[in-house]
């Protein structure tokens, strides 16, 4: 197995596809057979896309748009919001396949018909991969996991991240080879010739403060311990909300270093969490998020820092290696997911965030995207969708 990135923050989408997927082949020396491709919305996705496909015709692509840019080995690739940045593997003992299909009316049949479609790409029907790399349209994660353990089971690690935008204001895209689209579930199905590791952490730490839900549906959490939900949480912070508390609005970048936490599992007695992002305050005092919630889940109050942020990012990629035994100079390369939320609140670290990474890879390839929310497998084996949260995968040599 070989790996390479490439990026480019040309304005000019033509320019920038051509150059980056030149310099791409050329650091392989040969076409990929699986090219995952990031890019910021300020290039149109579907032209994107289509001149990729015309460059490299017949190399199976998997692509979502990420919040501002991408992250490579080579550093923060965003210049005034733009960005664009490709990862392509070479493997021809390997198999990979790529697969999408419509939300509609179902997530959970949607990603059922993905990957069934991505086994077929991979000529591996009835197969089960070493790993599921997925993309989704924000908003029905939870159902998406749902759907690929339905055909796979729940032994597969399932790694990935949403599409974002720069704005959180739903411009978002996802791509499977030539074809492009805002709603669906996009899913890559990989046989690797070579060893994969991963992790997924949140990064945080808990606090003693923790309640009790007791009323919530979907993504909209009323009330913890009997008291609407803002109320609690504000108290909680020490006034995080500000205004919103009581009038209602957007709380996303006041609420990014105090998420709340949920236990997943435990080593050695040591609990591990899935966060979720309160983004904002209804007009009754509810608490929207990025993650679903169920009445009776004790809720944790978690906390994080500006420094913890950006180092964590290298720590997961250690406990990814540490994961399969690896050394750094025993791996070919790594995809990283790292939620938009963290970068928009150290991006002016970001050289940091790239620079722990870098150190912890040993320097090889990796492609980092900023998500609008993180799908990953945690240390007990069980597949999730979280916020606030970072991924690491890496491929042996």
């Amino acid at each position: 197995m070989k790996i390479a990135t490439a990026y480019s923050t040309d304005t000019d989408v033509e320019t920038a596809c051509s150059k980056a997927y030149t310099s791409l082949r050329d650091k392989l020396d040969s076409t990929p057979n699986l090219l995952f491709l990031a890019w910021s919305v300020t290039y149109p996705g579907e032209t994107l896309v289509r001149l990729l496909g015309d460059t490299a015709p017949g190399v199976k692509i998997h692509g979502a748009s990420t919040c501002l840019g991408g992250m490579t080995e080579d550093g923060f690739i965003s210049d005034d919001g733009r960005g664009l940045t490709m990862l392509g593997i070479y493997d021809p003992d390997g198999g990979y396949g790529v697969g999408a299909a419509v939300i509609g009316d179902s997530a959970r049949e949607a990603a059922s018909q993905a990957v069934l479609a991505a086994l077929d790409d991979a000529d591996r029907p009835g197969e089960l991969p070493a790993l599921v790399w997925l993309s989704a349209t924000p908003g029905a994660e939870e159902s998406v996991i749902s759907g690929i353990e339905d055909v796979i089971g729940e032994d597969v690690p399932i790694i990935g991240g949403s599409a974002a935008d720069n704005t959180v204001e739903g411009h978002w895209l996802l791509a499977a080879n030539r074809q492009t689209g805002a709603d669906q579930v996009v899913v890559s199905v990989l046989f690797p010739s070579v060893e994969t590791a991963f992790a997924f952490h949140s990064g945080y730490n808990p606090t003693e403060t923790r309640g009790r839900v007791t009323r919530a549906e979907g993504r909209t959490l009323y009330a913890i311990d009997g008291r609407p939900a803002a109320e609690v949480y504000d108290e909680w912070t020490g006034g995080a909300l500000g205004g919103a508390a009581d009038g209602g609005g957007n709380v996303l970048a006041s609420t990014t270093l105090f998420p709340l936490g949920r236990v997943v599992g435990d080593v050695g007695g040591v609990p591990y969490y899935r966060l979720s992002h309160p983004d904002g305050v209804t007009a009754d005092g509810a608490l929207s998020l990025f993650s679903d919630i169920n009445e009776g889940d004790e809720v944790v109050l978690m906390q994080g820092s500006v420094e913890t942020l950006v180092s964590r990012a290298g720590r997961v990629a250690e406990s990814a290696l540490s994961a399969g035994r690896l050394t750094k100079e025993q791996i070919s390369g790594a995809m990283v997911i790292y939620c938009a939320g963290c970068m928009l609140t150290v991006q002016s670290d970001m050289p940091r965030v790239v620079d722990s990474l870098a150190t912890a890879l040993g320097r090889a390839p990796f492609l980092g995207t900023f998500t609008f929310g993180e799908q990953g497998c945690f240390v007990g084996g069980e597949n999730r969708h979280g916020n606030l949260m970072i991924s690491v995968v890496v491929f042996g040599a």
